[in-house]
């Protein structure tokens, strides 16, 4: 049980691969998964990853509790909250922790509790058919708690997120895609090839203006609009100075593919 990484061009592939406990994830394997996140934020070759889970049956099943709520039961409340306010979340990128580069979830099956607040802090999602969603904590006692009760009402009309957060109940696929959950809905063999052709378009565009874009949606997204037209042009200024603008301005002209340098 492990997360695997592998490499091709300019795209990262990352697998939560703990398939007999539907990938759900342990201590240790967030520490790998934040490692690699700040890896590929650090990498200028990386341009997108793609983060999926070994198997067929499920994406991730979140954070394993019986590992995960006995070393949580063992903080003083103190160390819960400093914990929280400084360390990266659920799979590194649930909390205090953002690449900066495009995330894109392939979600080969269950997505469930921390494995769909995973999925909800990656910036595209595409499933599977047979995939489910879901945040089940009240079910159990608890409350989604790695940016549940507030991203999936911001990704999702308000009615739909507070029936699947008060009920604990799961989403098909279908229902995911009518709401903006997700971007598409492929036949299951289809699905890694369906990210890897968002990937590669992402990667082929200038990965300065690419961050860009990134940094400028995240951070103003949540602004009202007049601080969020801020953001946005504080953010574009220095991007009109790089190489890669001319390089794409004169492949415009010559009628080219541009051929960019980060820089």
């Amino acid at each position: 049980m492990s997360i695997q990484t592998a490499s091709d061009g300019h795209i990262l592939f990352v697998t939560i691969d703990r398939p007999e406990a539907r990938n759900a994830i342990s201590i240790a394997m967030g520490e790998e998964l934040i490692e690699v996140w700040r890896g590929f934020a650090d990498d200028p070759d990386l341009r997108v990853a793609i983060l999926t889970g070994a198997g067929n049956k499920a994406f991730c099943a979140g954070a394993d509790l019986k590992e995960v709520g006995s070393w949580y039961a063992s903080m003083t409340p103190e160390q819960r909250r400093e914990h929280a306010e400084t360390q990266p979340g659920l799979g590194g990128i649930t909390r205090n922790l953002d690449p900066g580069k495009p995330i894109v979830a392939a979600i080969n099956g269950t997505c469930l509790a921390g494995g769909l607040e995973l999925a909800l802090a990656c910036d595209l999602r595409i499933a599977a058919e047979h995939a489910t969603f879901g945040l089940p904590e009240v079910k159990w006692g608890l409350m989604p708690g790695a940016g549940g009760t507030q991203r999936l009402p911001r990704a999702i009309p308000e009615a739909t997120a507070m029936e699947m957060l008060l009920t604990g109940d799961p989403i098909d696929a279908e229902r995911a895609l009518q709401a903006g959950l997700v971007s598409a809905v492929v036949p299951a063999h289809k699905l890694m090839d369906s990210a890897v052709d968002v990937a590669s378009r992402i990667a082929r565009s200038a990965p300065l203006a690419t961050k860009a874009v990134h940094k400028a949606v995240r951070e103003g997204r949540h602004l009202p609009l007049d601080e969020a037209l801020r953001v946005e042009q504080h953010t574009a200024e220095p991007l009109r100075q790089t190489e890669d603008v001319q390089e794409g301005l004169l492949a415009f002209r010559e009628k080219r593919q541009p051929e960019f340098k980060g820089r």
